[in-house]
């Protein structure tokens, strides 16, 4: 008990640890924290409209999760709020549920996150193949670019899919009614493409929407602005749960819990590399979590959006000099600020210059060094990249990384599988086996995806009398390559080759046994001979081979 309580304290308590070097680095802090909150406004309000829920929704989420998670989460520098691929889950929630289903979903979520967390589930992620994850990341990125055609070019569809929503947009657009929001969108593009090779440290995306809202309001241009925004912070209150949708909600809330962990983890390992940071000052991964899971139910209870740790902003606030939490906290009250005081200068913000805003931070989620990486990689690595970034898009993002992960299992058994063999002869050993001796060496593993295979294709030579198995290099042995075996010395037994082992390991016995092949060792000399043993196998292969010899003797 006394355990799972210290346990507990570590995970969900904050300490005063967390702010170490707080005092001498708090101008760096809040620079970072000053600049991350201006970049974070333009992805917060692009964010919460994507979504279906608006654009006070990614902001509140910004504000309320962003805090909490910076002060309760395992990370000292990591930033949160909403984020596109936590976009591209609720999009089709919105859609099926309706809006005033994602303040529960978001709290069945953070729950779920936060028991990921105190039961020491926060390691799992490091298992994740790199493939999957970076397939993950292009699959995103296209689904947030898909996402923002119909804001630009708004026709009615269903929703239920973003790639027919995005075609239909495209295809039954009106393009004289388009066009003004078109121009925001090269506007804004341009800004974001051209400013950054013109002046550094100054944030490109905020330059952009402030011009394009400008252009529009000198303009008149006719574009869907984002509207009116509240003046304040909601009153936290638990949503309305109802025990009869509880069931169907369990599904949705599971994918939004594991897309919180792990982008989360990832982001916060992401942020680890390029801080520096020492043992002691990195990521806790259980308290992340925890962390995480305690932001997502805030942000429900003030009618926000589940949120996830931030690449992008993450790493704006470590470039910019962030070292503790303070950074973190204050894009938070910057976002704060913003609500109370300039909720009217953003309602002006047009839709197109937010979607230009995503549309870009969507093309530069994809590295073409990363892609490169895959594809040097060889031709599994790249068909799991693939596959997964295709399922991203055409089904989702759950299903999308359960079948990554289970074609990078298949692959690595493929791959194992073919590097078990056979290799003939007792070459390095100094022993020459005498006529009527083969001696085969078994190398890699012996399982069920690598056995069949390995012995189909082997076949003794004519003069064989004594075969001499090597196992001593078997790294691994399940009981499916143990019976393969077993069944391979029946065969040749019954063709009179006698069989002897060489090496096998102690911790193969049990399995071995399992198996039934110690019974499949019979010795062809007398009981009587001096040489007879019971157990043809042998730890030296000079015994062994001399065995055999005294076989073919006697034969």
């Amino acid at each position: 008990m006394a355990g799972l309580l210290r346990h507990l304290g570590a995970v969900a308590l904050p300490r005063a640890a967390d702010y170490r070097g707080a005092r001498t680095s708090w101008r760096a802090d809040l620079t970072a924290g000053l600049t991350v909150g201006v970049v974070a406004l333009p992805l917060a309000l692009g964010f919460g409209v994507s979504s279906g829920l608006g654009a006070a929704a990614g902001l509140i989420t910004a504000v309320v999760a962003g805090v909490v998670a910076a002060v309760f989460g395992g990370s000292h520098v990591q930033v949160s709020g909403p984020t596109g691929a936590m976009t591209v889950v609720l999009v089709p929630i919105v859609a099926h549920y309706g809006p005033g289903a994602v303040a529960v979903i978001g709290l069945l979520a953070g729950v779920l996150v936060m028991t990921a967390g105190l039961a020491r589930l926060g390691q799992l992620v490091a298992y994740l193949p790199w493939p999957v994850l970076e397939g993950f990341t292009l699959g995103i990125a296209a689904i947030i670019f898909l996402q923002q055609i119909p804001l630009v070019s708004p026709v009615e569809h269903s929703g239920e899919s973003t790639v027919a929503a995005a075609v239909t947009a495209t295809l039954h657009a009106s393009w004289p009614a388009v066009w003004p929001s078109l121009v925001v969108v090269a506007v804004v593009v341009a800004i974001m493409v051209v400013l950054p090779r013109w002046v550094r440290g100054i944030p490109a995306s905020l330059v952009a929407v402030v011009v394009s809202s400008v252009l529009v309001a000198e303009t008149g241009l006719a574009v869907p602005t984002i509207g009116p925004l509240p003046e304040g912070l909601p009153t936290p209150s638990l949503p309305v749960l109802s025990l009869s949708a509880l069931p169907s909600l369990l599904g949705p809330a599971l994918a939004v819990a594991a897309l919180c962990a792990i982008e989360s983890l990832l982001s916060a390992r992401v942020a680890d590399r390029l801080a520096g940071a020492p043992p002691a000052r990195r990521t806790e991964p259980d308290r992340e979590l925890f962390g995480q899971g305690l932001a997502c139910v805030a942000s429900a209870m003030v009618g926000g959006m589940p949120a996830t740790g931030a690449i992008a902003r993450t790493a704006v606030n470590v470039r910019t000099g962030a070292r503790t939490r303070v950074a973190a906290v204050v894009h938070s009250l910057v976002l704060l600020a913003v609500v109370l005081f300039g909720a009217t200068l953003v309602s002006g913000i047009p839709l197109a210059a937010l979607a230009a805003v995503l549309m870009v931070t969507a093309v530069r989620m994809v590295e073409s060094r990363v892609v490169r990486s895959v594809i040097h990689a060889g031709r599994a690595e790249w068909a799991i990249f693939a596959v997964t970034a295709a399922v991203t898009v055409l089904v989702d993002l759950i299903t999308a990384i359960e079948v990554g992960i289970v074609l990078a299992g298949l692959l690595a058994l493929r791959a194992v599988a073919r590097s078990s063999r056979l290799t003939p002869g007792a070459a390095g050993t100094g022993i020459d086996p005498p006529p009527g001796v083969e001696v085969q060496r078994v190398d890699g593993s012996l399982f069920f995806a690598a056995a069949p295979t390995l012995f189909s294709t082997f076949a003794l030579a004519p003069s064989t009398s004594v075969l001499v198995l090597r196992l001593s290099s078997v790294h691994a042995l399940d009981i499916s390559g143990a019976a393969h075996l077993a069944e391979r010395i029946d065969q040749w037994t019954a063709d009179g080759v006698t069989v002897l082992l060489k090496g096998t390991r102690p911790d193969h016995a049990a399995t071995l046994e399992a198996a039934g092949l110690p019974q499949r060792l019979h010795c062809s000399l007398p009981a009587d001979d001096p040489d007879h043993v019971v157990d043809h196998s042998f730890a030296e292969l000079d015994r062994a081979v001399q065995h055999a010899a005294r076989h073919v003797q006697r034969c």
